[in-house]
């Protein structure tokens, strides 16, 4: 259990220092055009997240997301006790996550966000980007479980051009993310809305995957 939560927290800090940093790096270079910060954040998050999973799946299962954790605790796949240790140290390693991108650039380590990011648009941005999410875990699982790392980097590199929200779809990465005044923050007041939106669309995810497996079986 050790093993499995020392795995989490480290997935956890590299993802976010990789948002928070690229983001960081991202706007720097950009000279203010915001497409092309974009697409240098989208693209470090995207390859971590391969990395990350090839590295710590094996130990972990390599969630990094309490979302996807609360999908495996109902799929009856971690113990109440797990999840909520998982849970405990993804939001840990996400905030120690954004302190270490800040003092990679010289930065204030605790920040408050000022970006809002409200409305309905970005709420149904984040239940759909949190669908999707699942959906590509549960069902590359069911059907190559090798592939899941690049399923996942691959649907979180479209999710940040396809949603409003630019596809947070993690509740842990979303409280990290309030306390960032850069490129890729949320301020505080925005977070629990996109935290109820997206555990909504990961157990819409989990119903629906659980309706096609049914539907798999009586075919």
């Amino acid at each position: 259990m050790h093993q499995k939560l020392l795995a989490e927290l480290v997935g956890t800090i590299m993802l976010l220092a990789t948002v928070v940093g690229s983001g960081i790096m991202g706007e720097t270079l950009a000279a203010g055009n915001a497409a092309v910060a974009l697409w240098g954040n989208t693209a470090a998050t995207g390859a971590i997240l391969i990395v990350l999973i090839l590295a710590f799946g094996p130990i972990s299962g390599a969630h990094f997301n309490p979302a996807v954790t609360l999908v495996f605790l109902a799929k009856g796949e971690v113990s109440r006790q797990q999840a909520a240790a998982y849970i405990g140290v993804q939001i840990i390693g996400a905030v120690l996550g954004v302190v270490l991108a800040h003092a990679m650039f010289d930065q204030a380590l605790i920040q408050t966000s000022l970006h809002i990011r409200t409305g309905t648009g970005q709420w149904i941005s984040e239940a759909v980007a949190t669908f999707g999410l699942l959906l590509a875990i549960l069902g590359t699982l069911r059907a190559r479980p090798d592939a899941v790392p690049y399923a996942v980097g691959l649907y979180i590199t479209a999710g940040y051009w396809f949603t409003a929200s630019t596809s947070f779809a993690n509740p842990a990465v979303t409280i990290a993310r309030s306390m960032t005044n850069t490129f890729s923050g949320i301020a505080p007041s925005d977070v629990w809305p996109f935290i109820a939106m997206q555990f909504i669309g990961a157990f819409i995810a989990l119903f629906l995957f659980k309706a096609l497996g049914k539907r798999n079986l009586a075919s």
